[in-house]
């Protein structure tokens, strides 16, 4: 897979381009400082009248549009909202007053690859993917590094899209970093598949699965929250810096022959049995419906599941924890 850098990219693409970012929250806010940062002279902020977000937008030095006067005013759309918002803003807001031959710019496939968003034939559509969240992209970029980043295009009305792909990217700081070529398929489905059979899904679920057995047995709560969660920022670093082989270097060779011993029993036939069903699930759009239900209904099911979170045991120990200090 070929890489791109700074070096391949030419910023003049977009840096007179009238670009609207729609949401100011995670991504929308550190990326709108960075594409100021890296020259852009025309960058907005679209958000609703009086909300939260248009105050901090506005303190951050922003002009602020209401989403149908940016989707008028812009050339390039970086739609940075709620995956199961976008469909019903894009159609009822955004749709109607876009200008001829704008570009839309998606940070997620799902939209575009599940047929939520059809954009009209004009307009150029791509996808500019930082790997990281929004504090890490902008912590980065401040420091002179950047995050790896993934691009796309599905369409290239224009026949600048490309160009325009690389240039975004490198006005996030991606191409400090590495800047690799995917689809909105590949992009959508991997990440789907990662935020539930591994990222947020699993390894949460692993922590509090190995905490409840430490506790059940009659270890302290406070060792048993060190030793399952704690420690997982060592092994992200270590894996992070030296890949799974290189972490295996870094670790005692006790905690290496347990994980020898143990890694395949917990990860057994029956866990990749399940991922692959999931992968199907995403893959086949049953997931999306499932977003979009939970969503029409007021997220019942997203509610129940952050009250569970907040009242499990571990919660109240790791307050404890994080608040010890050393005495002056």
């Amino acid at each position: 897979m070929q890489v791109y850098f700074d070096k391949d990219t030419d910023l003049a693409a977009i840096r007179d381009k009238r670009i609207a970012v729609f949401g100011y929250g995670n991504q929308g806010r550190p990326q709108a400082l960075n594409l100021r940062d890296s020259g852009i002279r025309e960058v907005r902020v679209a958000a609703r009248a009086g909300g939260m977000s248009a105050e901090r937008a506005r303190a951050d030095g922003f002009d602020v549009m209401t989403p149908p006067a940016a989707a008028a005013w812009a050339d390039m759309l970086v739609l940075l909202i709620p995956d199961e918002d976008q469909p019903r803003i894009y159609a009822e807001e955004l749709a109607p007053h876009l200008r001829p031959g704008a570009a839309l710019v998606f940070a997620h496939g799902l939209a575009i690859h599940f047929g939520l968003i059809v954009p009209r034939p004009d307009l150029d559509v791509m996808l500019v993917a930082p790997k990281g969240p929004g504090t890490a992209l902008r912590e980065q970029y401040k420091k002179g590094g950047g995050l790896l980043a993934l691009f796309a295009v599905e369409k290239d009305a224009s026949g600048h899209a490309r160009a325009l792909a690389l240039a975004y990217a490198a006005a996030l700081g991606s191409g400090r970093a590495g800047i690799l070529e995917t689809s909105f398929g590949e992009e959508c489905e991997a990440d789907l598949f990662n935020e539930q059979a591994v990222l947020w899904g699993a390894i949460p679920e692993l922590i509090l699965a190995g905490y409840e057995t430490l506790v059940e047995a009659g270890f302290s709560p406070e060792v048993a929250y060190l030793e399952c969660l704690t420690e997982v920022k060592l092994i992200g670093d270590l894996i992070y810096e030296r890949g799974i082989a290189g972490m295996r270097k870094a670790i005692s060779n006790t905690a290496e022959f347990g994980a020898l011993a143990g890694g395949g029993r917990i990860v057994s036939r029956e866990v990749r049995t399940e991922m692959r069903r999931i992968l199907r699930e995403v893959k086949n759009g049953n997931f999306v419906k499932d977003l979009l239900a939970d969503a029409e209904a007021g997220y019942p099911r997203l509610l129940e599941s952050r009250e569970r979170a907040r009242a499990h045991p571990i919660e109240a120990v790791g307050r404890r924890l994080r608040s010890l200090k050393s005495p002056e």
